[in-house]
């Protein structure tokens, strides 16, 4: 496989001959307003602009897979730039609903025994923050690929670690975890997804696996830089296994 970080949660994944764009967050810079009640209120949405062009990243995708409808998950760009016969996942009827009335109508709910073609595709459990917080951050899911000839992928997508997490990498035992790791949160209600903490907490339950830490330093609500996280997995010696990309950058594995 070949695993493409574009910027945020978006990225490209090259699995079993099949190209699958996750959670496109496709705005130019600075198109939204900053996210409220968190830092950089003078800072718009995206930070920072995409790596590549959208022809370069559009082509060739076979489906599109949206873990939740957060902004900077599924936004009005991303709407506007997609094919509307493509082939797109989302996590329930709700979320359903709402993508047809953008126009798409070629969509399938995850499960447990989803499948594009000869690749599996299965939902996993989430936890967008802890405590109070989850009921205004909403439902989410991540993603498990398995195919006979591919390395298993877990995509944890907007979760914090929690049993859930644990529960799913012991379940499928993926060889590479992409976990979304900036840390953002509000003034208030704590860490929305992973900290370096969690991705320790990731590493520690599945040592011998590659685990690509994303959705850092694009929108305003971030708390963990990139180099924050590099300095605290190299003092805990575990470099070579958590992986921190710069948008573009890419991986085979």
């Amino acid at each position: 496989m070949n695993i493409q970080h574009i910027r945020n949660a978006t990225i490209l994944v090259h699995y079993a001959g099949k190209k699958f764009l996750i959670d496109p967050f496709l705005a130019e810079k600075g198109t939204y307003p900053p996210f409220p009640n968190s830092l950089r209120q003078d800072q718009k949405n995206p930070l920072v602009s995409l790596p590549i062009s959208l022809d370069d990243m559009l082509k060739d995708v076979d489906a599109v897979i949206v873990t939740h409808l957060h902004l900077d998950h599924f936004d009005d760009a991303a709407k506007n730039a997609l094919s509307k016969d493509i082939k797109m996942y989302v996590q329930s009827e709700e979320d359903a609903e709402e993508v047809k009335k953008a126009g798409f109508h070629n969509l399938e709910i995850l499960a447990k025994n989803t499948s594009f073609n000869d690749i599996q595709l299965i939902k996993t459990k989430g936890e967008h923050g802890r405590g109070e917080i989850l009921k205004y951050a909403g439902p989410v899911c991540g993603v498990v690929f398995k195919h006979p000839s591919e390395k298993t992928l877990y995509v944890a997508g907007d979760t914090v670690w929690y049993d859930g997490v644990k529960s799913e990498i012991n379940t499928y035992k993926p060889e590479v975890i992409v976990v979304n790791a900036g840390n953002n949160q509000f003034f208030e209600g704590g860490s929305l997804v992973m900290d370096e903490k969690d991705v320790y907490e990731v590493y520690k339950t599945a040592p011998q696996v590659a685990i690509i830490a994303v959705h850092m330093e694009a929108v305003n609500h971030w708390t963990l830089s990139r180099e924050e996280l590099k300095s605290f997995v190299k003092e805990k010696g575990i470099s070579t296994n958590v992986l921190v990309p710069d948008d573009g950058e890419s991986y085979t594995l």
